[in-house]
């Protein structure tokens, strides 16, 4: 089908939660690029949002995905499941976890740890239940992930709220002391708020986080959601801070493009879900763990992982030099790994880059309100990055 004839089936048809895309549709991949319906290449800085870790066509992935279908996909959790035990070792052997339940998404992974951090106290017999998050977070779309979220444009739809969640600046160690009560059961953050703009943890802060957690009895998850999977240069950010949560969820990279989360914790934690507290009709089945063995073994066992940590380093020095270049509207350069972001000045409109950008054959995206944000694939190489500087220095260049 010709891209006209897809759009006007999607406005028909689709409900309008993502407005007026941007008008390219794409046929295939092949590594870091993308080409369209018109044959056009362009070089993917984005990801599918920092799910796409492995690029396009990745041989050895497609490989393991098509002998999987070939056997079977799904056929339900009631029966045991190698793919699914196999990968659960490998998480928590290499996550410094102990026990993983698997869902089809982050906001799914988000909602089962909130209900686990409530559990826990309630099979303890304790009125613990109220959860603190950072204002400019974001935790998923469905109805408790969207309270748990800072931000109130994604509450104010859906009232009456979903209690019981606080919410105190990001980086206020003080803030958060303050807001702790003998209800609260857990503290639940971003390492780095991605879609709040690549805003970075401080190491101090994570550190108080910590004490304060463990001088309160207060369970502390982490949302590895975007920064998990070699994202940051680590297989999850709280290595990067020396850290060990009680409850951390991924997805993402995790599948590589297959729908698939995961919430891990230590056994003791984990006890408080009794069979029946949870469930998924496709959460952790054959074809979505095999795609997440997949994706652990290029990353763990091949190297992938310090690949994408040279090549985050790599990306972030050549921003920071184009920043200096454009300090007039250039703000920051900020992130870790391959999660980076650049803030531009109030007076520029990072959308209109991103547009800019795709004109040229470069996918790029937004954050926050004023930055734009790098997510590409961990096998990003230099002449990727070296294109896409003198993408962005012509558009600076313009403006």
């Amino acid at each position: 089908m010709e891209l006209q004839e897809v759009m006007a089936l999607d406005k028909e048809y689709f409900m309008g939660v993502f407005g007026d895309r941007l008008p390219v549709m794409f046929s295939h991949g092949e590594g870091c690029t993308l080409y369209d319906s018109t044959g056009k290449a362009y070089t993917d800085f984005l990801a599918g949002i920092a799910v796409n870790s492995l690029g396009y066509n990745h041989k050895a992935f497609c490989d393991a995905m098509c002998e999987q279908v070939r056997n079977v996909m799904h056929y339900s959790n009631y029966f045991y499941n190698e793919p699914q035990a196999q990968l659960a070792k490998k998480l928590c052997e290499n996550a410094n976890m102990e026990k993983v339940f698997f869902s089809n998404s982050g906001a799914e992974a988000n909602e089962g740890a909130i209900k686990l951090a409530r559990m826990y106290y309630y099979k303890k017999g304790q009125q613990k239940y109220t959860i603190i998050t950072a204002t400019n977070s974001f935790h998923g779309r469905t109805l408790a992930a969207a309270f748990a979220t800072g931000q109130p444009k994604y509450h104010e739809p859906y009232q009456p709220v979903v209690p019981s969640f606080e919410y105190v600046p990001f980086n206020d160690l003080d803030a958060l002391k303050a807001t702790i009560t003998d209800t609260t059961c857990a503290v639940m953050l971003e390492l780095i708020q991605g879609e709040g703009g690549v805003i970075v943890a401080d190491q101090s802060y994570i550190d108080g986080v910590v004490k304060l957690c463990k001088e309160n009895d207060i369970l502390l998850i982490l949302d590895e959601v975007q920064t998990g999977m070699g994202r940051t240069g680590k297989l999850f950010c709280y290595m990067n801070y020396g850290v060990d949560p009680d409850i951390a969820t991924t997805a993402k990279a995790l599948g590589n493009g297959m729908p698939i989360g995961a919430i891990m914790t230590k056994t003791h934690i984990s006890e408080a879900f009794s069979p029946g507290d949870h469930g998924s009709t496709f959460g952790g089945n054959s074809l979505a763990c095999c795609a997440g063995n997949a994706v652990l073994k290029e990353m763990i066992d091949n190297g992938l992982i310090e690949k994408g940590a040279k090549m985050g380093e790599y990306l972030k020095e050549q921003l920071e030099v184009l920043a200096k270049k454009h300090s007039d509207i250039c703000l920051e350069v900020r992130g870790k790994g391959l999660l980076l972001g650049m803030e531009m000045n109030s007076s520029i409109m990072p959308a209109d880059i991103k547009k800019a950008a795709l004109k040229k054959g470069y996918i790029i995206t937004t954050a926050g309100t004023n930055a734009l944000r790098f997510v590409p694939p961990l096998i990003i190489e230099k002449k990727h990055i070296d294109g896409l500087m003198v993408c962005l220095d012509e558009i600076f260049s313009a403006l």
